[in-house]
């Protein structure tokens, strides 16, 4: 009972939405800034966007991943010239090796999320999706770190405020449902959902703007996203990853909240492994 819409950021440069955030990051910098490259930590697709977004500059990317970040991001990453370092899957460990490299290399640390030139770039997502959809009644997306539904809710908090922002989260990462839930920041803990994209927890800037303007946050469970990705495959002849069907598969677990409106949901990427499809 719902039309839907669907933005494809799977057709993005770097296969996903990071890119916009990536891009917007590296050109902010000075050529002084930039002369050592930059560093970051990613699950994946901030990771490759960001090495793609510095060899268009001609910088160096000294990107460090989890080791159970899957094996296609991990190779995008080399292939678009990203020097890889892998770490154990905790942010404290990614923190720390990101850390370590800034200190040997000078290079600028560009933070997956937790970063205002991100956040804008991630929000440009919502921008092209009200100009190209003017009528829409609700945004969603899926919540990791918070970048790109907090750069959502700024824009349509700004110009389009009757649309109703919504995020969507595996409810085995559920870190911003339940931040939302009690009032305060919560962290997940290497949570070992599907949806690799989706193991990071927001941020004291995000969950700040989620808070102030989301109107809430829909959790699925791993089955839930299974059956979305294969429909979506199946029906839609799309190559979509789990992380990135999250916002579809809570719109077919709850459709009370989307019934009789126009929705724009985001397919955040399409970076899969396919030698570990789910349903193999």
């Amino acid at each position: 009972g719902a039309a839907l819409h669907f933005k494809c950021e799977n057709f993005q440069k770097g296969g996903a939405y990071k890119f916009r955030g990536a891009l917007n990051a590296v050109r902010q910098l000075t050529d002084k800034q930039a002369r050592h490259g930059v560093v970051t930590h990613s699950s994946g697709n901030h990771a490759t966007c960001l090495a793609l977004a510095a060899r268009q500059r001609g910088i160096p990317a000294h990107i460090v991943v989890p080791r159970n970040a899957p094996l296609i991001k991990q190779r995008a990453i080399a292939a678009y010239g990203g020097q890889l370092t892998l770490c154990e899957p905790t942010l404290a460990a990614r923190q720390a090796e990101a850390d370590r490299i800034q200190s040997a290399t000078g290079a600028v640390f560009i933070h997956p999320y937790d970063d205002p030139v991100v956040i804008a770039g991630q929000a440009t997502v919502g921008l092209e999706f009200l100009e190209q959809v003017p009528l829409l009644d609700v945004l969603i997306a899926p919540v990791s770190g918070g970048g790109l539904l907090s750069g959502l809710c700024l824009v349509a908090h700004a110009l389009a405020p009757h649309v109703e922002v919504w995020g969507a989260e595996p409810a085995i990462a559920d870190d911003a449902f339940r931040s939302l839930r009690e009032g305060k920041l919560l962290a997940n803990t290497n949570p070992a959902t599907i949806a690799d994209g989706l193991r990071a927890s927001l941020s004291e800037r995000t969950f700040t703007v989620i808070r102030q303007h989301a109107r809430g946050i829909v959790t699925v469970t791993e089955e839930h996203i299974i059956s979305a990705m294969r429909l979506v495959w199946e029906r839609m002849k799309l190559v979509v990853e789990p992380s990135g069907v999250v916002p579809l598969a809570a719109v077919l677990a709850a459709p009370e909240k989307f019934r009789g409106r126009r929705v724009g949901i985001i397919f955040t990427g399409g970076n899969v492994d396919l030698d570990r499809l789910p349903w193999q």
